[in-house]
């Protein structure tokens, strides 16, 4: 693996373990938004691995999906895009206290819970194993 690989890697786990306080705390919107980070940096290292490159500066997870050449299920793929669409207005909100009304503590949980899920299927790649 990669040093730069272990660095986006290291940098996952250490904003999973802001997300869980983002949750504790009731920051939902920030839990939103530091899973669609955690993701992004996920892909980045797999990335990284499979281009033999630094990953571009780019918060599109679909596109990070398909430069990674990942296998996701179609459930998880599903989940990449929602939350890809979640990023861009947690990152520019119009309205914040329609954004926050719009993930209540339920939600984040789910988010937080398919997040996990990414990030795992990810982390199984061989790519990532060497």
């Amino acid at each position: 693996m990669k040093k730069e690989t272990k660095n986006w890697l290291d940098m996952v786990d250490y904003d999973l373990a802001t997300v869980q306080q983002m949750f504790k705390t009731g920051r939902y919107v920030y839990v939103i938004f530091m899973c669609h980070l955690a993701i992004e940096k996920t892909l980045k290292a797999i990335a990284c691995e499979e281009t033999d490159k630094v990953p571009p500066k780019t918060h599109d997870l679909i596109y990070l999906v398909t430069l990674s050449k990942i296998k996701l299920s179609n459930n998880l793929l599903d989940f990449v895009g929602i939350i890809n669409n979640a990023g861009v207005v947690t990152r520019y909100p119009e309205d914040l206290s329609e954004l926050v009304h719009s993930y209540p503590e339920e939600i984040a949980k789910k988010y937080l819970v398919r997040t996990l899920e990414v990030i795992e299927c990810i982390k199984q790649d061989p790519r990532l194993k060497k």
